[in-house]
């Protein structure tokens, strides 16, 4: 196969999109804006009934899941679960961690600044990250423009004496490289955001032991629906801080919400454990190195862009090595006129999320990875048609 056939699906794992089957309006513009899981519905939709969960009438009337624990309005069959699944991938400590859940890690970001800032200072703690950084951050840290903490943008460039609280996302959203504290300061304190350190996106090199880390099931399983986030933090101060936040913010999560996240990464280790099943994870990774290799060939045959290359690394989940297939992909335009590349992109109806979203240059646009086949394939599709002037056109 060659050409833009090449590039389509081509995998019996589910029923997927062909240009034979493919009944949707090719001429509606494709989202690719946000990280919509939606990719991992082709597995789930073969799972059956193996995630249902029950509640009755008379369930979830207290506010309370355990009042004896320091979070306590997590759910405990949520808490093994939680446990479990880093115990089976290796990703995280948890034995001398608390873990505190969040509605998503959008919340559980908030009640961390909220913990780690100072309350006696006289003027707000500056939160930073590394450029390109998550586009959240300066909105989350902003939003409510609390006097506890406000965004001083990129922790490369920041020099500012005193305290400072510093966001590492690893694997990094939006480039998906792995990334390590930034800011040469001694009286920091830092946020690990990682959301994407799962073997579908990246090798696990070793497991992450820090003070305070955010996971989310959403990238995690692709339930972002679900809504439901968890820190795992080592201070106990700072784990009862954020269990305030969320108390006085939403007065807990959802515990419908956390026991259907808990049957979901239940079902999750079982694939890894159990030979009868499918595995979650090399399933997921699968489908993931599919879509790299595709969109590379894309690109390679235009001029016009380049992608973020990424090295090999031996990956002790899966006792092999491989390179990163990350979420989203940071796509760079080759310059001349097509420099703003979220408007080339636009033109030709396929909706990015511009670098200057990310403290990057607008030639840069975050694209995700993560959409159904129907949308992805299109997206090749038109990424194929664009033509530059190294083109002849």
């Amino acid at each position: 196969m060659s050409g833009i056939d090449g590039c389509l699906v081509n995998c019996s794992l589910a029923p997927r999109a062909t240009p034979e089957n493919d009944t949707r309006d090719t001429s509606a513009t494709i989202v690719l804006d946000n990280g919509d899981p939606t990719m991992y519905e082709s597995y789930w939709s073969k799972i059956g009934n193996k995630c249902d969960i029950t509640f009755n009438g008379d369930n979830s009337l207290s506010y309370f899941a355990n009042g004896k624990r320091l979070c306590w309005f997590l759910e405990s069959k949520l808490e093994e679960q939680i446990k479990r699944l880093h115990n089976v991938v290796g990703n995280a400590i948890v034995d001398d961690h608390y873990i505190i859940v969040g509605t998503g890690s959008s919340q559980l970001m908030q009640a961390a600044l909220y913990a780690l800032s100072p309350a006696d200072q006289l003027e707000p703690i500056s939160v930073v990250s590394a450029t390109p950084f998550y586009s959240a951050y300066p909105e989350v840290t902003n939003f409510v423009r609390s006097g506890l903490h406000k965004w001083a943008g990129d922790a490369i460039t920041f020099q500012k004496n005193g305290p400072y609280i510093e966001f590492i996302t690893s694997p990094n959203n939006p480039d998906g490289v792995i990334r390590e504290p930034v800011v040469n300061g001694d009286q920091g304190k830092l946020i690990y955001d990682l959301a994407y350190y799962w073997p579908q996106y990246t090798a696990i090199t070793s497991p992450a032991n820090h003070d305070v880390m955010l996971f989310t099931i959403s990238k995690c399983t692709g339930h972002a629906g679900s809504r439901i986030g968890w820190a795992l933090v080592k201070d106990k101060e700072v784990a009862r801080k954020m269990t305030k936040f969320m108390e006085i913010s939403t007065i807990g999560v959802s515990k419908e919400a956390q026991l259907r996240a808990a049957k979901i990464l239940e079902v999750i280790s079982d694939s890894c454990l159990d030979p009868k099943m499918e595995n979650f994870f090399e399933y997921s990774r699968s489908l993931m190195t599919d879509r790299w290799k595709r969109l590379r060939q894309v690109v390679m045959a235009n001029a016009i862009f380049v992608l973020q290359k990424y090295p090999l690394q031996y990956c002790l989940f899966t006792k092999d090595f491989y390179e990163s297939h990350p979420a989203f992909a940071w796509l760079i335009c080759n310059g001349g006129e097509e420099e703003d590349c979220e408007k080339l992109l636009k033109e030709h109806k396929i909706h990015t999320r511009s670098g200057s979203r990310f403290g990057s240059e607008s030639r840069n646009v975050r694209i995700s990875m993560l959409s159904r086949d129907e949308d992805f394939n299109i997206f090749l599709k038109r990424l194929m048609a664009i033509q530059g002037p190294t083109n002849g056109n």
